[in-house]
């Protein structure tokens, strides 16, 4: 009977990864990246739960909107500005989550044609430029923005339109560290460089 456990130098066994070629472990990162994968964890699920949380309300929100106009002949007034706002901070922290799981628009022709070391330098740039713009625009110009509307009152809401604008700011921090954590997965080994695509997920 074969066993598919190899023992190591020290006496402890190493599990190979399956496949035709030699067999390779896959690095751990060591106890920082190994922090960093469990917030983001964390900060996925939550994301995850916030986001159909918002997007239902978004459902009942148009959907009420749409019967009181059609139905009642009387139409909610607060409705289209609420659709409005809450589409707004479910687009952004949507797509801090896309940012998360890579799952942002890629053009990765060239890249799969570029050696490895080639493809980490592009993946570190990819990932600061994305954290320039994060940062600049996103934290600091989001919140300068979200200050300078906070006395703005919404008319059919009891919120103001700074309030509603510091989700910029809160998006800017999430995608911020999620690439953070791209990039320190890239150094570790711990990261793919190119994202993998999963045919079975795309849109036909």
């Amino acid at each position: 009977m074969s066993s598919n456990t190899v023992g190591g130098a020290d006496g402890a066994s190493v599990v190979p990864e399956q496949g035709s070629g030699p067999a390779r472990t896959r690095p751990t990162g060591g106890p920082v990246v190994a922090a960093l994968e469990a917030v983001r964890k964390v900060i996925d699920r939550i994301l995850i739960a916030v986001c159909v949380v918002i997007f239902a309300a978004l459902v009942v929100i148009v959907s009420w909107q749409v019967f009181s106009r059609q139905v009642l002949d009387a139409p909610a007034t607060w409705t289209e500005e609420m659709a409005r706002y809450v589409f707004v901070v479910l687009a952004l922290l949507g797509a801090a989550l896309v940012f998360s799981e890579r799952g942002h628009i890629a053009v990765e022709v060239l890249i799969h044609k570029l050696r490895e070391p080639v493809q980490k330098v592009v993946a570190v740039v990819v990932e600061a430029t994305i954290m320039f713009f994060a940062v600049y625009v996103m934290i600091f110009g989001g919140y300068e923005v979200a200050q300078n509307a906070w006395g703005q009152n919404v008319s059919t809401l009891p919120l103001t339109v700074g309030q509603i604008y510091m989700i910029l700011p809160v998006a800017g921090v999430l995608i911020t560290f999620f690439s953070l954590c791209h990039v320190v997965g890239t150094f570790a080994g711990t990261e793919e460089l190119v994202p993998s695509v999963d045919e079975n997920n795309q849109g036909i």
